[in-house]
């Protein structure tokens, strides 16, 4: 079979490519946002459940209890963190093998499912149970919704589109915040914590059917399926056509494992990184910031609570504007620039607030510095890691990797991510008592090799989807393109 010459200037998506944004963007952002609202609040309300079950004799939901050895408090904390790493792989495959299309909206439901299910937990065995479930739709929303609004979006601002999908993260975490005194503040502690963890169905179910009915996305459809009639339907959605018959040679995993192990270590491993700052910086955020605080005496137990979320949500309230300085200026600096960035303000902050902190033999914490000052620079970290790896690593793999393996690329890449969560928030939580600074310490040196391997970063901006991967796109001339038996050509 003849090779024909390929240049992006015939890349057959270029209607979307070109296209500016139109209100259909708009439409998947919020399909897609509403999961990461969701992923956010469920992820992070849990911290306000847990500083309600530390000052609340509830029965059933002893955190000192003993679970593989292990203190209940970080088996809770890290429960749907565990899931969510088999729900990021198993529908990164899925969406990949099935298509975007005929899994969209199942994560949504476990969602509804685990979050409905924890609030009527019994105890804490079963609220590890249901929370594992709600783990598992956590999970799946990440490369779902990630590729499929990379795979509809235009050129220029597909970064911005990406990452505010992502931003919903930002005000998923802010609202659980506002949910949490909310709720510590009108109702018993014993029926707060149910409302906290119940609410986080609600935007998952408000989506569900909204997400069934999004079509599957242009490119998958082109060039995994090669279905050029349901392409040109999907791209219709856009207000565009397709232009051009090709279709793309489908890798085998080992295959795609040979050709992308060295992107997926730099991706999979910065998502590693980052996120075992942020997780235990986050969901023990009270805690942490509590250390900084003098010790208060509270004249009732209500306004202890209230103290206490509102603490552990300071952090979020200052990192919010950092999704959204992010998703402004990704597409002008660049995913690369940005990450290393913020890996190395991370690593600043960390690395100078461990240095104010002095420990004495009885473990009393004092400060070199005011504590106003320190508790500004700590949260200071918030903003940084938002408007720097938290938002590119989310970006970044939705874009680098070939449309037949993009979400399983995705998938394995924030399933390292949450492995990284996994081991902050489980297995550093014993040095949240008595050793803040070293905690600190490894969170400014985990920040200093994440800026390392952002080195090895190719920069994505202002290029189409088949050139970042390096699609290998064949004539569509049968069927058999879609099985790998024609000759392949590279994508310059």
């Amino acid at each position: 079979m003849k090779h024909v010459e390929y240049a992006a200037s015939r890349n057959p998506f270029n209607g979307i490519n070109n296209i500016n944004i139109t209100s259909r963007h708009f439409k998947i952002l919020f399909t897609a946002s509403m999961g990461f609202f969701t992923d956010a609040y469920d992820l992070f309300i849990i911290g306000a459940v847990l500083d309600i079950f530390r000052s609340t004799q509830i029965n059933g939901f002893n955190l000192q209890t003993p679970i593989l050895g292990i203190p209940a408090e970080g088996v809770v904390a890290s429960s749907a963190i565990l899931t969510a790493i088999i729900g990021q792989v198993l529908f990164g495959w899925l969406a990949d093998y099935w298509g975007r299309k005929r899994i969209y909206g199942v994560e949504a439901v476990l969602m509804v499912v685990g979050a409905l299910l924890s609030a009527l937990a019994p105890n804490i065995y079963w609220l590890i149970v249901f929370r594992g479930i709600l783990g598992l739709g956590i999970g799946g929303d990440y490369p779902v919704s990630s590729v499929i609004m990379s795979e509809y979006a235009n050129t220029k601002d597909r970064g911005k589109l990406i990452a505010l999908v992502f931003s919903s993260q930002g005000i998923g975490a802010l609202t659980a915040v506002l949910i949490g005194l909310a709720s510590v503040s009108l109702l018993p502690p014993t029926l707060a914590w149910r409302v906290m963890l119940g609410l986080g169905a609600v935007p998952a179910l408000m989506v569900i059917r909204m997400r069934r009915k999004v079509p599957e996305t242009p490119r998958y459809a082109l060039l995994v399926k090669g279905d050029l009639r349901e392409a040109n339907r999907a791209a219709s959605f856009l207000g565009v056509k397709i232009n051009g018959l090709v279709a793309s040679r489908r890798l085998s995993m080992s295959e795609f494992m040979r050709r992308y192990w060295f992107t997926l270590i730099i991706t999979a491993g910065s998502w590693f990184l980052m996120d075992i700052a942020y997780y235990g910086s986050g969901i023990y955020s009270g805690p942490i910031v509590t250390t900084f605080l003098p010790v208060s005496v509270y004249p009732t137990l209500r306004l202890r609570i209230i103290h206490e979320v509102f603490e552990a949500g300071l952090p979020f309230l200052i990192g919010l504007p950092g999704y959204f300085t992010a998703a402004l200026l990704i597409d002008k600096i660049g995913r690369k620039l940005m990450q290393l960035q913020g890996f190395i303000m991370m690593s600043a902050l960390y690395l100078i607030v461990s240095t104010l902190v002095v420990t004495n033999e009885v473990d009393v914490v004092s400060f070199l510095a005011p504590i106003q000052v320190v508790i500004i620079l700590y949260v200071l970290t918030f903003f940084f890691i938002n408007f720097g790896p938290n938002t590119t690593t989310f970006v970044i793999p939705a874009e680098v990797y070939p449309a037949s393996h993009r979400a399983m690329g995705h998938g394995i890449s924030a399933a390292a991510g949450k492995a990284g969560a996994a081991l902050s928030t489980l297995l550093l939580f014993p040095l949240l008592e008595t050793h803040i600074k070293e905690l600190l310490i490894i969170y400014g040196i985990v920040s200093i090799i994440g800026a390392l391997l952002t080195i090895q970063l190719k920069e994505t901006k202002n290029k189409d989807l088949e050139s970042i991967s390096g699609e290998e796109l064949v004539n569509h001339l049968s069927s058999y393109a879609t099985r790998g038996l024609l000759n392949p050509y590279i994508v310059d």
